[in-house]
């Protein structure tokens, strides 16, 4: 079986990035900005990993006659808790699979563990949200936002969350929706299965283990894109042990 599962948050365990854009064009509005980020706009700055590093890239590339007054920390400060908010007046829910699964990995005693360039109230208020009560005790070991100095697609992350688990990459299995993060999790070494979200669907997945509409459930099977898995019908520890194997 797999010594570890290993989830990025934002597009992977629920599509929040459009809560994301919605939450920056509010901040962007409270704030006094005539910024919009629309939705082509905002599949190109995705490619920035990280909030922050996202605002300062939108800065010195698209209005840089705004870069002496804007505080870009307070910005982000400001978004992310806005973001909070929504996402606790129930505006997301997981993508298929991931409770199941969780739960599968609960009950075989298997550490589950996230790694993700979100920050870590992101990540507390999305699980709560989703899985309630004192869901962030699942979880081994959480790796987010500013814990590593490099983010996706740099592995560090992922070698941050290895490290604690006292795992070897090749022995776990990283659950990822976006080039950025399929490039992290193989740069640790970790075998990948990838979940294409709203935003990330045109990218370049290759080398993943498994490219997956989403984890499947019971009667609503995923739709196989790429890589092992074309004669499953959902992602269980079972298949992934077995996928392991015949990449091996």
């Amino acid at each position: 079986m797999p010594a570890a599962l290993i989830f990025d948050i934002d597009g992977t365990f629920a599509e929040t990035e459009e809560l994301h854009r919605l939450a920056f064009n509010q901040t962007f509005s409270a704030f006094g900005l005539h910024w919009h980020w629309d939705r082509p706009l905002y599949r190109k700055l995705l490619a920035v990993a990280g909030g922050k590093e996202r605002l300062a890239h939108y800065v010195t590339n698209y209005v840089p006659q705004d870069a002496g007054r804007v505080d870009i920390a307070a910005l982000h400060a400001a978004k992310t808790s806005r973001y909070a908010e929504m996402v606790a007046e129930g505006s997301l829910c997981l993508r298929p699979g991931i409770a199941r699964l969780l739960g599968e990995a609960e009950r075989l005693k298997i550490p589950v563990a996230i790694a993700t360039t979100t920050s870590l109230p992101n990540v507390e208020t999305l699980l709560q949200a989703t899985l309630g009560g004192e869901v962030i005790e699942v979880f081994a070991v959480i790796g987010a936002g500013d814990m590593v100095s490099a983010k996706k697609p740099a592995p560090d992350v992922y070698s941050y969350v290895l490290d604690r688990l006292g795992c070897e990459g090749r022995d776990c299995i990283a659950f990822e929706d976006s080039y950025n993060g399929l490039s992290a999790a193989r740069g640790a070494g970790i075998p990948t299965v990838v979940t294409p979200s709203y935003y990330t669907d045109t990218e370049d997945f290759d080398g993943a283990l498994a490219v997956l509409s989403d984890l499947g459930e019971p009667g609503a099977p995923y739709r196989h894109f790429a890589g092992i898995g074309d004669d499953d019908r959902m992602v269980t520890i079972e298949t992934l042990a077995r996928w392991r194997e015949q990449r091996a």
